[in-house]
This record gives structure tokens, C-alpha cells and sequence, in this order.
């Protein structure tokens, strides 16, 4: 397995340095591939041949069938589905645009949560100046629903399980900000202490699909690396 360069936390905040470890494949059938995504790897090329490096282009390399059905941003780490088929491609599609897909994710976020579980409907959009930044705008925002759930609470932080029920760019993110409680590690949206973490501190720990070839619900895992 080809291994790409690395470089530390610091200056990928200014450069493109993606992560240097191998493919982790957590499954793969004639019609699905799940891989375990590493923080600081674009899930799909950026402008420029300097982020043409990505996952999709790693699987491709190997799988080359592989066609892409949804992303993670680059800092966020954990589990993907590819489709191996245009079939396949298809049938996730539709159960993404359907909601069908049930996705769950770990995340360390900063100060106490006092409340054990909640959620958060708050309207997101991009906010253009600051692009790509987002943030919540009750007129013009599209619909954005995050469910939460305390798992520990550490010292001047706390871990929760995050449940998408909307998939909007920075979802998670801006919810845990509105909050009062920023991710760990988030370098859009943390201020002092909480950018202390040696990266984005979210993971996308689950995910369950249906899967193309007789419909069967499947749920697979990524092992929380924090």
C-alpha cells in the first residue's frame, strides 16, 4: 500500500497535509465499501493538483469500481459507504435523500453539558463572506435537526453521541457552537481552550444502510480513535 507524506497539526491549518496511513476497510461486497476515513483527509479532490489527494482517489486506486455516495469533511475522521456498482450508487442515494441512512458520530465538545440528552432544530446556511463557514439563519436557512446525548462528562469537557437527522455541511458543528459547548479541536468554529486539541475532535462512529442487493438493514462501525 502507497504511503503519502505527513506533516503536523500546526501547519496543515495553513497547508494540505494529509494523513499518511493505509486504506482501513471495514467491509466489502460485490456492492458495498466501507472505510474508515483518517482526520485530515479530503473525502474527494479539492481545486488544485496540491488536494488532488483524497480518499475516493486512495479506494480508486485499489477498488477501481468505486464510486462515491456521500463525504465527510476533511478534519472529521470514521465511517463510509462507496457503492462498487452503478446499482448500488443508486439505492444509496435514494436512502440518503430519503433519510433513510441512520448515522451516529462521537464528538468531545467543551465545558460541562448539564442537560443528559436534547436536540438541537436549528436552520443552517452558508455564511457567504466567511464561506465555508455556516451558520443559522430562521429565514433563509434550510431545516437542520441534531439529537444529543451525554456519554461522560471529563475534566472541562463532555462526550457525547451525536444523531444526525439532517445532513447539512457543518451540521454538527455549528449545533454543538449554538450550544454553548464548540467541538474540541474545531478550527472553523473553536475559540481559545477549546482549539487546544491535537485535531477536530469528531468522529463518525456508525452508520446503517439497506443494503442494495435484497434490501437488508446493516449497520457498521468505526472504532472511536479518541
Amino acid at each position: 500500500m502507497l504511503l503519502w507524506p505527513a506533516c503536523g497539526y500546526a501547519s496543515r491549518m495553513t497547508e494540505y497535509c494529509p494523513p499518511d496511513t493505509p486504506l482501513d476497510i471495514i467491509h466489502h461486497d460485490h456492492e458495498l465499501l466501507l472505510v474508515d476515513k483518517p482526520s485530515g483527509l479530503l473525502s474527494v479532490p479539492g481545486k488544485g493538483e496540491h488536494l488532488a489527494d483524497c480518499l475516493i482517489a486512495r479506494i480508486q486506486a485499489v477498488f477501481a469500481d468505486a464510486l462515491l455516495v456521500h463525504r465527510l469533511d476533511r478534519d472529521t475522521s470514521g465511517i463510509m459507504v462507496f457503492a462498487m456498482t452503478r446499482h448500488a450508487q443508486r439505492h444509496l442515494g435514494l436512502q440518503f435523500e430519503k433519510r433513510m441512512v441512520k448515522k451516529t458520530y462521537i464528538a468531545r465538545v467543551y465545558g460541562h453539558l448539564s442537560e443528559r440528552e436534547g436536540r438541537v432544530d436549528l436552520p443552517l446556511i452558508v455564511d457567504w463572506p466567511n464561506r465555508p463557514l455556516q451558520h443559522v439563519d430562521h429565514e433563509n436557512g434550510k431545516q437542520a435537526i441534531t439529537d444529543w446525548k451525554v456519554l461522560r462528562h471529563d475534566d472541562g469537557e463532555t462526550r457525547v453521541r451525536l444523531t444526525p437527522q439532517t445532513g447539512r455541511s457543518h451540521q454538527l458543528r455549528v449545533h454543538m457552537l449554538e450550544l454553548g459547548h464548540a467541538i474540541l479541536g474545531d478550527p472553523f468554529y473553536a475559540t481559545g481552550p477549546a482549539l487546544d486539541a491535537p485535531r477536530l475532535m469528531l468522529h463518525a462512529e456508525s452508520i446503517r444502510v439497506r443494503h442494495p442487493d435484497g434490501g437488508k438493514g446493516l449497520t457498521f462501525k468505526a472504532k472511536c480513535p479518541f
